[in-house]
This record gives C-alpha cells, sequence and structure tokens, in this order.
C-alpha cells in the first residue's frame, strides 16, 4: 500500500466512512505498530469515534417503528445449531442469545450470563480445567417459562450427541461434564486444560435453545423440531413467521431481561436478491435501514454513498476470502457418497498442480481492481489477531513459474493448448456463490490459468444454496462437489481454536455426518492434527500462538487453501441508525437490543 492509498483511508476515517480501528487494523497488517497507526490518525486530525449505543438512553421499550434489514443470502433455518452459513446463524441471533458475546476488541460481554468469569470473581480455574457461569434472573424465555441453568446443561447434552450433527459441536467437545450447582449457576469441567474456555457458549456458536421445546427432539430426531424454523429464544425480538429463502420478522419481546430495549417495534430480515441491489436499497433509495456484507466492487460503493442516504461501514475481521482445493475426488461416487474420503483427487493430490495454481491468483488485481478499502492481500488462512499471524508466508503472482513447474513435472501441452499427464487433462471445475466480485475474480484466476495451460471450468451457484443447511442438497460447499471452491470463513471469535478446527482430520465432512463436518477440503495430516492436539491444552499464551502459526504454514505450504483476500466487514446503514458496534468476532446483530435511529 503506497502513500497516496493511506492519505485515502485516512480521508475515509476522516469523513466517517472508514473506522479507527478498521484503519489501524489496515495498517497493522502492512507491518506498522498500533502506536504508529494512532499517530497517524491524530495527525491527520482523524477524530476519535464515540461509542455507538451509549449516548442514547431510552425511557421506554418500542416506539421506533420497524427495522428494515437485507440479508441478500436468505436465511433457510432458524436453528443456530445447524447454522453452516452466516445468514442463518445472523437470522437465528435475532431470536436466540449466548452466555456472552465478543465486542469489536476481543472482550467478553455478557448477555445471559449475570457476569464473565474470571479469577477475581472465582468463576474461572487457575488450572483450566472449569469454569463456572452464574447466570442472569428474571430471564424469561419468548413463552413465558423461565431461562435456566438446566437449558445450558441441555445445550452441551443435545450438541454433543453425535446423532445430532451439530456445526456447534467443535465448540463443545472437550467439556467432561456440566455440574449444575443451582438453578442459576452451572460449572463446566473440560477433560483437559482449556485456554479458551469462552468457546462453548458464547458468540454465534453459544446461541442457547429451550429444553423444554427440543428435548423431545435430540439426536436422530433433531431434525424433525418444529422450532428449528419457529424459534423461542430469549432475545429482543419473538418470532413472528419465516419464509426460508425470503423473509424473517420478528415483534418486539415485550418481557426482554434489558430495560427499554429493544428500541424498534419490529424486524423485518429480508433475504435474497444480490449485495448491489441491497446496497442501493440503503444508500440510493433509503427503502431498508441496514445491509448486510456489502460484497459489491468499492467503486460502486463510494458513488452510492454519495447520495447522502446512507454510509458504509467498515470494521475489522479474520475472516480470509480464499479458494479451496478438493482433495478427495468429486466425480467419483464410492458407497452413494461423491468426494468421498476413501478417494484421493486425481490431478489435485499432485502438489506441483496446487503450486501453480497458488501462483496463478493475481491477489493484487484482486484488491485493487475489485475490494478496494475492503480488504487487503495476504499470504495467510489465518491473519488475526495479530500474534497468530504467520511472518513466514508470502504470496506471488507468476504465470511463467506455474508454467515451468508445470513443464518440469511432465504436464504437456496439446494442440489446443491444454495441459495433460497420464492421460489425464488438467481440466478444473471452479465454484463459487453468485455474486459480481466472485464472479470477477474467478475471471482474474481463470485467464492466468488458462495462460499456464490449465482449463478451468467456472460454476456459480445461488448463494441461498451454496451456503444451505440442507444435506439433501448437492451444490452445498460441504458436498464440495467440485475441483475448486471459493468462498469467505468467518472466523466468528478472536481465538481460532475453533476456526483452524476445519483442517483437522475427525473433522472431514461426509454423508454420515450429514456433511456437517467442517473440513470440507478432505485433507489430512498427522502433523497437523497433532500440532493441534497440542494446542487445545496449551496454557501458555506465546507458546499457544506459535503452535497456530505452525498450523497456518502446514496450511500454506500445502496449498490446501489459497489465500485471495483477508476481508474486513462491510455493512450499509441508513445515515440515522446507530448503536450497532460491529464486531469481527461475533455475529452482525450481536447488539441488536442496541441499535436505534437518531433523529
Amino acid at each position: 500500500m503506497d502513500a497516496p492509498e493511506i492519505r485515502g483511508l485516512l480521508s475515509d476515517v476522516r469523513a466517517g466512512r472508514l473506522s479507527r480501528r478498521a484503519f489501524t487494523g489496515s495498517m497493522v497488517a502492512l507491518g506498522l505498530t498500533a502506536p504508529l497507526a494512532a499517530q497517524m490518525l491524530a495527525a491527520a486530525g482523524a477524530a476519535q469515534a464515540q461509542p455507538r449505543g451509549e449516548t442514547f438512553n431510552p425511557t421506554r421499550r418500542g416506539g421506533g417503528g420497524q427495522l428494515k434489514a437485507l440479508w441478500w443470502q436468505a436465511p433457510t433455518l432458524l436453528n443456530p445449531h445447524f447454522a453452516t452459513g452466516t445468514k442463518d446463524q445472523d437470522a437465528s441471533r435475532i431470536f436466540y442469545e449466548p452466555l456472552a458475546s465478543f465486542d469489536p476488541d476481543g472482550n467478553l460481554v455478557p448477555i445471559l450470563a449475570a457476569e464473565v468469569p474470571s479469577r477475581e470473581n472465582g468463576g474461572l480455574a487457575r488450572d483450566g480445567m472449569s469454569v463456572t457461569w452464574r447466570l442472569k434472573r428474571g430471564v424469561v424465555w419468548h413463552d413465558g417459562r423461565p431461562f435456566t441453568a438446566d437449558d445450558v446443561v441441555f445445550n452441551w447434552e443435545y450438541v454433543a450427541d453425535p446423532a445430532t450433527s451439530a456445526v456447534t459441536a467443535g465448540s463443545y467437545r472437550d467439556i467432561e461434564r456440566i455440574e449444575k450447582l443451582d438453578s442459576h449457576t452451572v460449572k463446566l469441567v473440560f477433560a483437559r486444560p482449556q485456554p479458551f474456555w469462552a468457546d462453548a457458549f458464547c458468540g454465534f456458536r453459544g446461541m442457547i435453545i429451550p429444553k423444554h421445546l427440543f428435548a423431545p427432539y435430540t439426536g436422530a430426531k433433531s431434525r424433525e423440531a418444529p422450532a428449528n424454523l419457529r424459534p423461542v429464544g430469549t432475545g429482543p425480538y419473538r418470532f413472528v413467521d419465516v419464509k426460508p429463502g425470503d423473509l424473517v420478522r420478528g415483534a418486539v419481546n415485550a418481557g426482554y431481561h434489558v430495560s427499554n430495549r429493544p428500541f424498534f417495534d419490529a424486524i423485518e430480515l429480508k433475504g435474497g436478491g444480490d449485495a448491489v441491489s441491497a446496497a442501493r436499497a440503503v444508500l440510493q433509495t433509503g427503502e431498508y435501514d441496514y445491509a448486510w456484507n456489502m460484497q459489491v466492487e468499492d467503486d460502486i460503493l463510494r458513488r452510492l454513498e454519495q447520495g447522502g442516504k446512507g454510509r458504509v461501514n467498515i470494521w475489522p475481521t479474520g475472516n480470509p476470502e480464499h479458494i479451496q482445493c478438493n482433495f478427495s475426488d468429486p466425480w467419483k461416487e464410492v458407497d452413494g457418497e461423491r468426494a468421498s474420503i476413501k478417494t484421493s483427487h486425481p490431478l489435485l493430490l499432485d502438489p506441483v498442480v496446487r503450486q501453480a495454481l497458488n501462483l496463478l491468483v493475481d491477489r493484487a488485481a484482486v484488491q485493487e481492481q475489485i475490494y478496494g478499502r475492503q480488504g487487503q492481500t495476504s499470504a495467510n488462512f489465518l491473519n488475526a489477531p495479530s500474534r497468530f499471524s504467520s511472518r513466514n508466508t508470502r504470496w506471488e503472482w507468476s504465470v511463467e513459474r506455474a508454467t515451468q513447474l508445470l513443464d518440469q513435472a511432465g504436464f504437456t501441452r496439446g494442440a489446443d493448448g491444454i495441459r495433460a499427464k497420464d492421460g489425464r487433462r488438467l481440466r478444473l471445475v471452479y465454484q463459487t456463490s453468485i455474486n459480481a466480485p466472485r464472479q470477477k475474480t474467478q475471471q482474474i484466476v481463470k485467464q492466468a490459468a488458462a495462460r499456464a495451460g490449465i482449463e478451468l471450468e467456472l460454476k456459480s451457484v445461488v448463494a441461498s444454496v451454496f451456503f444451505s443447511s440442507d444435506a439433501a442438497n448437492p451444490d452445498t460447499y460441504p458436498h464440495f462437489y467440485a475441483d475448486l471452491q471459493m468462498y469467505n470463513t468467518t472466523m466468528g471469535a478472536p481465538d481460532p481454536g475453533y476456526f483452524m478446527n476445519q483442517f483437522t482430520s475427525w473433522e472431514v465432512a461426509s454423508r454420515e455426518n450429514k456433511w456437517q463436518g467442517r473440513n470440507v477440503t478432505r485433507w489430512r495430516s498427522e502433523e497437523y492434527d497433532r500440532i493441534y492436539r497440542a494446542a487445545e491444552v496449551e496454557l501458555d499464551p506465546v507458546k499457544r500462538a506459535a503452535l497456530f502459526v505452525r498450523m497456518n504454514d502446514l496450511v500454506i505450504q500445502n496449498v490446501v487453501v489459497i489465500p485471495v483476500l483477508w476481508r474486513n466487514g462491510v455493512s450499509a446503514s441508513s445515515a440515522s441508525l446507530r448503536g450497532m458496534d460491529l464486531t469481527g468476532w461475533d455475529s452482525t446483530l450481536w447488539r441488536l437490543a442496541y441499535w436505534y435511529n437518531q433523529a
């Protein structure tokens, strides 16, 4: 990033289009220190933003009318334990809550907990073997039943049952038992020391569902629960109705456990469409109040902002836009299952092919021509927090080097320019979800690959299908019925434990686990598994960070994935909407109860 680009970012901060935190994150990613970034902000006269949601003190609940939000990837279910995509996690968050959430700085904020456990208040064991949560009293489910310790215990039992096939299972795997100390106190006892004890019951993987409604639907019956689409939670809004793939509506929860909250009388979360139309509906026409995930070319967003009806919000995350290599054969069926772990990919198992592909992704072009201030290039899959970011990796774009590698490996060009070896042509299907930046990224990669003698067939899947939790749909990303696929992975917590388990051998997605396993590349490494196991119990933060750096390096060196961009969070909101306090470590709606309109 050169001086003019930095000056442009500083201008965005002064104009309120970019947060100070996002600017600092960008500078740190370039190798600068946070204090130096602060000096740059001060010198440029970029004022410190006031904390959102803290200057508005309503005297009553409701009265704010309807909050209209756009999620252009439409929600399809409302059970957070089955939510494979952000759209379903966020829609569930309207109604359900965790014990605690993560703020933009990665700090825990109590939600259903009375306080955050610590050594000082007796909640956190010094040996990392247990944590005691004291629950907030007076909280009731939307149907009037009390929220108690029994619900917390049940959620662990529900998720821990393998037959449930919960996508959140990894966050609860190391809980050996939960002791109910009284009606509003639970003690989590771990099977081994937990350096990140706040994984279970916190953030978007910690949303708690009611025992009295889900107890009859556990294990193999879990998908049959009516409440999977008719949630009864503790959140600021109670369920009104849902049209899967289209619309979710909620009305103010008159019994919400935070006084005088929420501000809005109702919420409508509209799904479908595309990111550009969503941006226009907020920034240009003002028809909606908020639009999620503005994966739109940055020059389009800048033009739309000029209308003055809304603003673009940008904040740092740990989320990588990346290309995955399939280590199984998506075209061969074994025991009724494609992309089976019992198969090996006929081309991508060759490290030379993966190395060549890695050299053919022009990250700089993607960042400069498409995403702009919405992200930065990176050679890493794990980028944040900074102590976990590897300094050992480098990315390079070189068609020439890719060509040399393929020549040396014996892949020869045919009459049509496409390479082949041992009768196998270098022809790969490269899929992603439908939106303009991703299709443009596909074209950039396809053109470079063609120059090197690799033919890429591009496939685009409607986002609501690609990110669906439907185990029967072959076009979802966990099925991975293609050679390559590209999307953005949400880190979701200021600790990489859960995030990096998607490369462990025991998380392979398969028909047996209803494709809820998080390892969709089907890559397996004994070394990676061993390092991950060591990080799970390492209480020394410096040593633990080093282990995760090594994990990232293994994934990058083996070209399991190809990082395309380290993305910032980007959304659009009306000029009057306040209180969002957007964070890269939790759901967009983690502070929904505190959203309000400023007159």
